[in-house]
């Protein structure tokens, strides 16, 4: 039993092994090939991807690791005016719909009576 055990792991740590290496081999293909390069087909766009994840997990790394020496980390968002312009529209349409709502309340309890 110890030996099906033991051949488990090893045969997870190898799979992840694996995993790991055709990650960073898409990484580095990925840098090489810049964004232009996402563009090439099917494993330049994985390989893109894979690129800009690692970018984005570093920045995370560094964040993770100012905020465990105590320092004040702000995540910085980038605004899209298209999704901020949607997102001002929708809070236009609440207000309506809770005035709307108000209205018929107040015919409701004007039949009511």
């Amino acid at each position: 039993m110890t030996d099906d055990v033991m051949r488990f792991f090893a045969a997870w740590m190898l799979t992840h092994e694996a995993a790991d290496d055709g990650m960073k081999a898409a990484i580095r293909r990925g840098d090489e090939g810049g964004a232009e390069g996402m563009g090439g087909g099917p494993d330049a766009f994985v390989d893109g991807l894979a690129a800009m994840v690692a970018e984005e997990k570093e920045k995370l790394k560094a964040d993770l690791q100012a905020r465990a020496r105590g320092e004040e980390v702000a995540i910085e968002r980038p605004t899209d005016p298209a999704l901020e312009e949607v997102r001002f529209e929708v809070a236009e349409l609440r207000g309506r719909l809770d005035n709307i709502e108000s209205l018929l309340e107040t015919a409701l309890r004007k039949l009511g009576d």
